[in-house]
């Protein structure tokens, strides 16, 4: 079947599906496209007219929930016409929803904090592309800004891989730690985020999986340093690399690791976290005692253990665990959510779909447990807007939520505690035989436990981090005399030209003397009138070629596209 026919097919399943919707989702905000809270509905309608705002190029592809607020991050890339445009079209990456204004409809997204830390290229101070987002126990969001603008052959990497962190009850950034050298390599992509939480607010640990390089990334918050594990457990299964999607089948054998959770606090002080590469249907485990001690980095290939396959038709991008023990993932091939309680072994028949629907979970792309045990799904029909045209009458982005407990209930997730405080071992509400005598292969985890965190941290407010030096790589030309791969705008952190007041995005405090910022900011007020996930493959002919920063990590304006690209941008 050629490209058009599989887009002929993929429409006919959205449109013609006998599915009446999901059973227990409920959705909870849906847009036919998106819309943006701008400072005051001139800006907007001048945006419109310049092309600088185009509303169908937005697509949404990571949330997160705290308090009142529901973040969206929108990556700054789309295909119009054959060709990929690049920031000027989005013009905010990192945006949330007001739930108390807006508890449902289809709301526009407010930028946050404001208008002029979404520009884009503006490496000290502002985001360019951001993907996934995870708040803590402490009342801070966490973001790893890609640095990145564009898609395909226009895809521009402005800034280096940069992780960011805010005050939710101030939202003022905290810190923004801009990853070594050492943590990169030219294949690198990074779009999902873990934080894994100690004793403390200081005791905390952000782990980035590497997808196309094939590592995994630590930041200690505390040190304010990170380092890079390497292991086979990061790589594609060859075997795996058959996707269907929606009604189309594709090859997408490169990706590695990417979906990542963590369980609760064990009785010995540390989690697990579990991850697998996308193109694989088998999860691996590694202790967090192993990944926060930066010795272990050359010395714990035997400490990473592998468990069974999920399935098939079993891939998945990402995936959450509450503080019992229940992991939900998303199940792209399937329009599905799925669940696996952790006191269970790990194998299929201990895996169950908590909802599915080949029209409103048409790819799920990200998948959440909030603090209140409310579970939060978003799907955004990723592969039309890829590779065909969204039809804008009809719903395309949708966002559900539901009560964990009301996801689980009938499946055989559906496990309870033994007595009050999980002092005992888990055990499943149906008569599932042979679960101490399992004879597959074991799952080699300690029994998931909550003691020592389930509901006791209570960091003391207002939150005060200790100051963290400011780390600064400097960019230098990996080969002398050679030209660096962009021109504008150009970073503070790589030169001392000042930075171009003519950059295309919305900084409308700069541009107009506009103060926007996000609610219980400096300042308030506004009007709403009326995979980037680019993987930068890298083949023979670019080896040696442009420029770089530290150890090796480039800035293309652009990069090799494969063959029929579209396939890669699928997360």
């Amino acid at each position: 079947m050629n490209r058009y026919g599989a887009v002929a097919l993929l429409v006919a399943l959205l449109g013609c599906s006998g599915a009446s919707g999901t059973q227990k989702l409920q959705e909870r905000y849906s847009w036919q496209q998106l819309d943006f809270v701008f400072p005051n509905q001139r800006l907007k309608q001048q945006a419109l007219a310049s092309g600088d705002y185009v509303p169908t190029n937005g697509l949404p592809v990571g949330i997160e929930r705290w308090q009142n607020k529901l973040f969206v991050s929108v990556p700054r890339w789309k295909d119009v016409q054959g060709r990929w445009v690049a920031e000027e079209s989005i013009p905010s990456t990192l945006n949330y929803i007001d739930m108390n204004q807006t508890p449902s409809g289809s709301p526009a997204l407010i930028p946050y904090p404001d208008w002029s830390s979404n520009v884009a290229g503006d490496c000290a101070n502002g985001l360019s592309t951001v993907y996934r987002l995870k708040a803590d126990k402490c009342g801070r969001l966490w973001a790893l800004d890609t640095g990145t603008v564009g898609i395909g052959n226009t895809t521009q990497q402005l800034c280096p891989y940069a992780l960011n962190i805010w005050d939710l009850k101030t939202n003022r950034r905290l810190r923004r730690y801009e990853l070594r050298p050492e943590d990169t390599n030219p294949n690198t992509f990074i779009a999902n985020i873990a934080i894994d939480m100690g004793r403390s607010c200081e005791d905390t640990f952000a782990y980035m999986s590497d997808e196309l390089g094939y590592g995994l990334i630590v930041y200690s918050f505390e040190q304010n340093r990170s380092w890079r594990f390497a292991h086979s457990f990061f790589f594609p299964d060859p075997l795996r690399g058959d996707f269907n999607v929606a009604g189309l089948n594709f090859q997408w054998g490169e990706e590695g690791i990417f979906g990542m959770s963590l369980t609760p606090l064990q009785p010995d002080g540390y989690r697990t976290l579990y991850f697998s590469p996308l193109a694989s249907h088998r999860e691996f485990t590694v202790s967090t005692r192993v990944l926060r001690d930066e010795e272990k980095v050359e010395e714990s290939f035997h400490e990473f253990q592998y468990l069974k396959e999920r399935g098939p038709n079993a891939h998945t991008t990402s995936r959450v665990m509450s503080e019992s023990g229940l992991q939900l993932f998303n199940l792209i091939d399937q329009n599905a959510v799925g669940c696996w309680h952790s006191s269970l072994p790990y194998s299929p028949e201990y895996h169950g779909l908590v909802d599915r629907d080949d029209v409103e979970l048409v790819f799920p792309a990200d998948v959440k447990i909030d603090d209140e045990e409310q579970v939060w799904v978003i799907s955004d029909r990723m592969p039309v807007f890829l590779i065909a045209e969204l039809d804008y009458s009809d719903v395309n982005f949708r966002i559900f939520s539901a009560p964990l407990s009301t996801l689980v209930a009938g499946t055989v997730c559906d496990v309870q505690p033994a007595g009050a405080g999980f002092t005992g071992p888990i055990q499943p509400k149906f008569g599932v035989e042979g679960l101490s005598t399992y004879a597959g292969e074991p799952t080699l985890l300690p029994t998931t436990s909550s003691t020592g965190y389930g509901g006791t941290f209570t960091p003391s407010l207002p939150y005060t981090p200790t100051a963290a030096p400011t780390t600064v790589h400097k960019y230098t030309p990996s080969v002398p005399g050679t030209s660096v791969g962009y021109e504008t705008p150009t970073s503070h952190m790589y030169s001392t030209q000042s930075y171009p007041t003519t950059a295309k995005a919305y900084a409308y405090n700069k541009y107009h003397g506009v103060e926007f910022h996000a609610h219980g900011g400096p300042a308030g007020g506004h009007d709403q009138g009326g995979h980037d996930h680019y993987h930068h493959h890298q083949h023979g002919e670019q080896h040696g070629e442009g420029g770089g920063y530290g150890g090796g990590h480039r800035y293309w304006p652009g990069a090799h596209k494969k063959h029929d690209a579209w396939k890669q941008f699928f997360y």
